[in-house]
């Protein structure tokens, strides 16, 4: 990235939850990405009038605007696609947080449309910007699995604002195709107890070799947010993530990736690569779902 850029793209964020606040920081403060793209508001459901200093804008406006060239989608998971939709129909360029849709038919349609109108769409996922994501991934690198697990805990979400707990926990899914490759779906079951809020989810994956992984996902009141590996090599195992240190500044890593998109830093095969990679995992979300909750 240059120093100076010789245009600025007019950026518009919608949903100001913490991704949202979060995103406004990253883009107010001096940052070699930021000096390419220019804050011009906000859209929120929420009447705010202004949050720090920056105006909020009705959704009708940001997509009219031939000011606002970019849109960030920070909103909950179940309004990414329409969000998506409308900016892309207005001609803006697009980034989204995980997941981008609750349907692998609805993300494989939003790039087709993404394509056509020749706009960037861009899926954030800073939990590969992460530095356990780093470490684990120089650990695994020329290993050969024998199995592996990642259970995951956390107080519990919304199905119907975050979507079915495979899309909501998408970014573990994540984590491991991109360490072990393309999965396929051996099993899936979900144990709910609703009047506790309780929910565990128990996916049984298999690599390429036939190696089994299994995925859990517990949420319940009180539960920490914690995540428990455990992977068996030929050459040893790994059982749980050393401290690592902090993640520091992930949201601007993602930001920096998108711009470097903007400008067309990325080779056709990076972004064919990273889209097989995301729509693989929003099938499998999708088939683990159909598993766990077959239509009647």
């Amino acid at each position: 990235m240059n120093a100076e850029p010789e245009r600025k793209f007019g950026v518009v964020v919608v949903g100001i939850g913490r991704a949202g606040s979060v995103r406004i920081r990253d883009l107010r403060n001096p940052h070699a990405s930021s000096a390419y793209l220019n804050l011009i508001g906000f859209v929120s459901r929420r009447e705010l009038g202004s949050t720090d200093g920056v105006p909020q804008i009705p959704l009708e406006d940001a997509l009219s605007s031939q000011e606002v060239e970019v849109a960030y989608i920070c909103s909950e998971s179940s309004s990414h696609e329409d969000y998506i939709r409308q900016f892309l129909n207005a001609g803006k360029h697009v980034l989204v947080e995980y997941p981008m849709t609750l349907s692998w038919a609805a993300a494989k349609e939003l790039w087709a449309l993404a394509e056509q109108k020749g706009k960037v769409l861009h899926e954030e996922h800073v939990e590969l910007l992460m530095e356990e994501f780093a470490f684990l991934k120089k650990e695994v690198v020329g290993k050969d699995l024998l199995k592996g697990s990642l259970l995951f805990t956390a107080s519990p979400l919304e199905e119907e604002r975050f979507g079915f707990p495979a899309f909501s926990g998408i970014s573990r899914l994540t984590w491991l195709v991109s360490l072990f490759g393309e999965l396929s779906l051996v099993s899936a079951t979900l144990e709910e107890r609703k009047e506790d809020q309780y929910m565990k989810m128990t996916v049984c994956l298999e690599t390429e070799n036939k190696s089994p992984l299994t995925w859990t996902e517990e949420k319940a009141p009180g539960l920490k947010r914690n995540r428990h590996l455990s992977f068996h090599f030929k050459s040893g195992s790994l059982e749980n993530m050393p401290n690592v240190g902090v993640n520091k500044n992930i949201f601007l890593k993602d930001q920096n990736i998108f711009v470097q998109k903007l400008l067309g830093q990325f080779s056709g095969e990076e972004l064919a690569a990273e889209k097989k990679r995301i729509l693989h995992c929003l099938w499998l979300a999708g088939e683990i779902q159909k598993h766990c909750r077959p239509k009647k």
